[in-house]
């Protein structure tokens, strides 16, 4: 494990969740997730991100909610966690990204992943290319085309000549590209390219570590061969559920959700190696977080919120680890915050 001068501080935190919403009523449970951004603002987390998942009761847009987002927040950062490169066309994808940025006055986390999930049910539904295209070299376009450099000579337009190229052109936008991660090919190539790296609480293991363990390696091997003019940047998932303001019928779904995944934590499944759940008190996930070696001083935290749960739900554990977790591990709340601090 790496030592740093900070010790086990975080220094930023925020939260990911898939935005679940019931069949017959998406639009409410769209309108909940939008609140929960805001109340996340207002307590003072400094990053609201949002998964994408397809042929599921969740975000299956992520930059389409992000938009409604930019109008309802004022200053927290908004995240893509992630948007899977396999069914999109990079240089749409950078316009949307580019797009989305511009309305949220620059508060945009750019997260991108390798993947396509549900291929084999999704990819008659897809593109039809006969190219069959390395998921890296989907992401190698799609940063040349957020890069925004020029594609040619001028170009006529309505507005007179212009440079032809991804618009709106963000200048930093590039800057702030975060590559979900996790095993030893992608913390390698994120570095190489000078991304930013987002780590879940599944890791692949080669040599058989635990996860911990595993995961530190991953973020050693990254911090060792970044380059590149953007800054080394790690954020980790870790699903916390702290329950010291629970209610009885709160603490049962908590419990129940952290048991029917304890299983999967004891031993490695195809090479990879799964984190368990920080459960219990305060003083429980404080003493977790202390000695979790991935939390050392430089890493962002993003706290997992689990599926399908209720908005309360989600603003009791969000508050019990701003008020009674965090603070004890260093973390001071965003200065924007509207309340005062524990």
């Amino acid at each position: 494990m790496t030592a740093h001068p900070h010790g086990h501080t975080i220094s930023e935190a925020g939260f990911t969740l898939a935005g679940n919403y019931p069949e017959a009523d998406p639009s409410g449970g769209l309108e909940e997730t939008l609140r929960l951004f805001e109340f996340a603002e207002e307590i003072g987390f400094q990053v609201a991100g949002i998964r994408q998942r397809h042929l599921e009761r969740g975000v299956s847009s992520a930059l389409t909610f992000l938009a409604a987002a930019t109008q309802r927040t004022d200053t927290i950062r908004l995240e893509t966690a992630v948007v899977p490169l396999g069914y999109e066309t990079p240089f749409r994808l950078a316009e949307d990204f580019a797009t989305v940025d511009a309305l949220s006055g620059g508060r945009l986390n750019v997260g991108i992943s390798s993947s396509a999930p549900h291929g084999d049910l999704l990819r008659h539904l897809g593109r039809g290319e006969e190219e069959a295209v390395d998921p890296y070299e989907l992401i190698s376009r799609f940063l040349e085309a957020v890069e925004g450099r020029a594609l040619g000579p001028d170009i006529t337009t309505p507005y007179g000549p212009q440079t032809p190229r991804v618009q709106p052109h963000i200048a930093d936008l590039r800057d702030r590209v975060w590559l979900g991660g996790g095993s030893a090919r992608s913390v390698r190539w994120a570095a190489q390219r000078g991304l930013k790296l987002l780590l879940g609480n599944i890791t692949a293991s080669a040599s058989g570590d635990d996860f911990e363990t595993a995961q530190r390696t991953h973020i050693d091997d990254y911090y060792a061969h970044h380059s590149g003019p953007g800054a080394p940047s790690v954020g980790v998932e870790r699903v916390i559920l702290p329950l010291d303001s629970a209610t009885s019928s709160q603490r049962a779904r908590y419990t129940a959700f952290a048991e029917s995944r304890q299983a999967r934590t004891e031993a490695p499944v195809g090479g990879h190696v799964f984190q368990r759940d920080l459960f219990g008190t305060a003083d429980d996930i404080v003493e977790r977080l202390l000695a979790d070696p991935a939390i050392d001083g430089r890493t962002e935290l993003r706290i997992a919120l689990p599926y399908a749960l209720a908005l309360d739900d989600y603003r009791q554990i969000l508050s019990d680890i701003r008020h009674a977790v965090l603070p004890r591990l260093g973390w001071v709340p965003a200065a924007s915050a509207l309340v005062p601090s524990a």
